[in-house]
């Protein structure tokens, strides 16, 4: 069965986002290391000072290029405070306004499929991937179990003519 995504381009406005960071090679997220930080993150959420939201969080992976060993991956909760509280453990991270090719990844679909079809739309679009510092957001509902094998979320690729 060919799995398709609806993808689209949005502007997401820049934001500052709270919450907590991870570091480390994709095998180990692969085994589980983001998975707790999400469970960390949905148990400090009391914390995070004026959240925008507290229906939804983002995932943010920094250097996630093709080849990489490492990477960097916030799970975080847009801010509203003004005054630059950080809770002890945390951290802060400053996401500029970009334009994004967002899609759906849902419950039966392969995670690797997904991120392969909205790819392949950003070329065919006549788009590139942005070669920033950050390659990719997820967006979460907070309420799911970060232990799901068949999790829901939205796919936020950044972009550049």
């Amino acid at each position: 069965m060919e799995q398709t995504n609806d993808t689209v381009i949005v502007v997401k406005a820049g934001y500052r986002a709270i919450g907590l960071k991870w570091e480390g090679t994709f095998a180990e997220a692969g085994a589980g290391g983001i998975r707790r930080v999400h469970e960390q993150l949905q148990g400090r959420l009391p914390e995070i000072p004026e959240p925008a939201s507290l229906t939804h969080f983002y995932g943010l992976s920094y250097h996630a290029y093709p080849g990489s060993e490492r990477f960097i991956h916030y799970a975080v909760v847009e801010s509203g405070d003004s005054t630059g509280y950080v809770p002890e453990g945390m951290a802060a991270v400053e996401v500029p306004t970009m334009s994004y090719a967002k899609c759906e990844h849902t419950q039966g679909q392969n995670i690797d499929r997904s991120y392969h079809n909205v790819y392949e739309w950003i070329a065919r679009q006549g788009y590139s991937a942005f070669r920033g510092e950050m390659t990719h957001s997820e967006i979460y509902s907070m309420d799911r179990d970060p232990y799901d094998p068949d999790p829901e979320f939205t796919i936020m690729i950044p972009i550049e003519k």
